[in-house]
């Protein structure tokens, strides 16, 4: 996941894209799988490249990437048909509120009145400054909301540009909260806009959840004070659409440093339980593990 931020970085740099993204609803499962959604595929046209894509699709740039491996995001080939990811497997817990998956880079709005499920691609804290697991609360919505960078990132801001930020910056285009924000219980965590769409979908926040414009201007005005939260990190994802019949969605695990090789070994007991003894499924599940994509696979 390191590895592609230089790319990343490059692709910001060369173009500012101005399409407006669609919210992915789902209707909840009737049954008793957490399958969600279908598969989309693209076909690629001239000139066109992931982040423009990752905007239409409002999927996250490294999803798209990892549901793609060995096609050039700056430059991928006319008419390579792509892999949207569009469908997904639900997090394990409870369907409640607001759930966000580090691991994937999606937070999941769950309106049990509608029985339905809106799913965004978020930014999430960077290494060193990452985003914690917890169970807690929205406990306060601002709009244009005033920013109050925190000493170290003022010391971070200096260090890299030379500039020192102000102890509060006005809402405005120079606000990197954008025009809303809600906060986590009583901690200096938010969710909240940006005034870019640089970091969408990557690890490049100071451990806030960053979302598109559009996302968390429809998701201000859905949840409510109250509205539950859950931070969570779940790489792999499982569920049954028959007894007999499996669906696993396996996601590269968050290094904790630059040097940091993480690895989903040793398995837990849930996903021993779920794979079972065979030999071949389990030499099936290692090539998963290898390389994920991301994606739900029959297992």
């Amino acid at each position: 996941m390191n590895k592609v931020f230089s790319t990343i970085l490059y692709i910001y740099s060369l173009i500012l894209v101005n399409q407006m993204a669609f919210a992915l609803e789902y209707k909840l499962p009737e049954d008793n799988s957490r399958l969600i959604g279908e598969i989309t595929k693209h076909t690629v046209v001239k000139g066109e490249f992931f982040q423009q894509l990752a905007q239409r699709y409002n999927v996250g740039l490294l999803a798209l990437m990892e549901a793609n491996p060995g096609v050039d995001p700056l430059l991928p080939k006319e008419g390579t048909e792509l892999v949207i990811p569009t469908q997904m497997i639900l997090p394990y817990g409870k369907h409640e509120g607001i759930v966000i998956n580090l691991s994937e880079l999606r937070l999941y709005y769950f309106d049990n009145a509608k029985q339905t499920v809106n799913v965004f691609p978020v930014g999430i804290g960077k290494i060193g400054n990452a985003t914690p697991k917890l169970i807690s609360e929205i406990t306060e919505k601002r709009t244009n909301p005033n920013w109050f960078p925190t000493v170290d990132k003022r010391k971070e801001h200096f260090a890299t540009h030379g500039v020192e930020l102000p102890r509060m910056v006005k809402a405005g285009p120079n606000n990197p909260l954008g025009d809303y924000a809600m906060r986590i219980g009583r901690s200096t965590y938010l969710i909240h806009g940006t005034n870019q769409r640089f970091g969408i979908g990557m690890r490049a926040s100071s451990g806030c959840i960053r979302m598109n414009p559009e996302d968390i201007e429809w998701l201000f005005k859905q949840a409510d004070s109250g509205t539950k939260v859950k931070i969570i990190d779940q790489p792999i994802k499982m569920t049954y659409l028959t007894p007999s019949q499996r669906m696993i969605e396996i996601h590269s695990p968050l290094s904790l440093s630059e040097d940091d090789k993480p690895s989903l070994y040793p398995l837990s007991s849930g996903v021993k339980s779920f794979i079972g003894d065979n030999p071949k499924d389990l030499e099936a599940l290692d090539k998963i593990i290898k390389q994920p994509k991301g994606l739900p696979v029959k297992f």
